[in-house]
């Protein structure tokens, strides 16, 4: 079954930090590109950060100098350390694969940062 399945979301404070952790399953990991997306509510989805297959790295704007994203392949996980976490980094976080035409979500989990 090809899945993806997110953890590690939670409440956190300003200035937090949090390790998120997207493990996939039923298709080879290491060949996909591999992503970050957000939604916050009332907002479209946005995405925050890709790795490639190779191993490059792109960030939005809102993700530069405070989020890492990171894969490994062995494992078949991708992580995305957050830092410096503000209210406004608050949504529900999924993980894209993809390859060529085909598209992976996974079900999301919910990062609120709040006093």
């Amino acid at each position: 079954q090809v899945q993806l399945v997110e953890s590690g979301g939670g409440l956190v404070q300003p200035g937090g930090s949090l390790r998120l952790s997207c493990a996939a399953s039923g298709f080879t990991f290491s060949s996909y590109a591999m992503s970050w997306y957000r939604q916050a509510p009332g907002k479209e989805r946005e995405l925050v950060a890709t790795i490639t297959r190779d191993g490059m790295i792109n960030y939005t704007d809102s993700a530069k100098g405070r989020f890492t994203i990171s894969r490994d392949n062995a494992k078949n996980t991708l992580y995305l350390q957050m830092n410096s976490l503000i209210p406004e980094d608050t949504a529900v976080y999924s993980c894209n694969a993809r390859f060529f035409a085909r598209t992976v979500w996974g079900q999301g989990t919910q990062v609120t940062v709040s006093s």
